[in-house]
């Protein structure tokens, strides 16, 4: 048994430096590189996708609203063409970073708030997809469970890759429950057992007590988070146990293939 472990990573820009790359980048086997809009600069760009070879990491790109100030977690109202074309920008930008270093860009995951929307409500969704498509219509798309990005792109023929967190509580859906100040970590262990649960059993316990059923394709970790590299080594030594093998979508799906 299998399963990713993504991670938004290239989130500096400028003199502001966000995130834990350095650390982060050795424990997983996907990163979700900011290309410049809500996060990230040409410079940090360059600098997350010479890391991600170093350490054999798949890459991808994490497209956002263009939103510096607002960190891309501000919503907004966008027509179906300019979602379109800042997917086209921003991950057009990131393949070409990838392209110098002789690498491929595996997978797209969208950054903030225009995930939410786009895993809500079908025209978003539509609009990404049809942007994404018009770069590589087989680029694998990171999606939540029973999320309007995941029916719709199955539909359209491109790849999904469906998604929990490890950080995140989830609702009954599948979708994930978001807090103001961010996901919090206070028990490691208790968190990669859920992880590993999610996994092997495609299920998770919501907040209410509720039984949710998830498939688990990738795992996110968000890398800001005071305790991500200790929830991730405990994710690892708990994989370890369960006989979960750690290994990007990208790779598992040449294996299988």
């Amino acid at each position: 048994m299998f399963v990713d472990l993504n991670c938004d990573m290239g989130e500096s820009f400028g003199h502001y430096q966000l995130g834990n790359d350095e650390e982060m980048m050795a424990l997983i086997s996907s990163a979700n590189i900011a290309c410049g809009f809500h996060a990230g600069d040409p410079h940090v760009m360059r600098k997350t996708v010479q890391l991600a070879r170093q350490h054999g990491v798949s890459i991808g790109a994490h497209p956002g609203f263009p939103d510096l100030m607002g960190f891309g977690r501000r919503y907004m109202t966008c027509s179906a063409e300019e979602i379109c074309d800042y997917i086209l920008y921003q991950t057009g930008a990131l393949r070409e970073f990838a392209r110098a270093y002789q690498l491929d860009l595996d997978h797209c995951k969208p950054h903030g708030a225009l995930y939410m929307m786009a895993m809500a409500d079908e025209n978003i969704a539509r609009s990404f997809l049809e942007g994404l498509a018009m770069l590589d219509e087989k680029m694998i798309v990171y999606a939540l469970n029973g999320s309007a990005v995941a029916w719709l792109g199955e539909k359209m023929g491109i790849p999904i890759a469906l998604e929990v967190y490890a950080d995140r509580d989830h609702t009954e859906d599948g979708s994930i429950v978001l807090t103001r100040s961010g996901p919090t970590i206070t028990n490691p262990q208790a968190m990669a057992d859920r992880v590993v649960r999610m996994v092997k059993e495609g299920k998770v316990t919501t907040p209410d007590g509720k039984e949710a059923k998830v498939r688990a394709d990738t795992i996110c970790i968000h890398g800001d988070t005071p305790g991500a590299v200790e929830l991730t080594k405990a994710i690892h030594q708990a994989f370890h146990k369960a006989g979960i093998e750690i290994r990007s979508v990208k790779k598992s799906a040449l294996r299988s293939g």
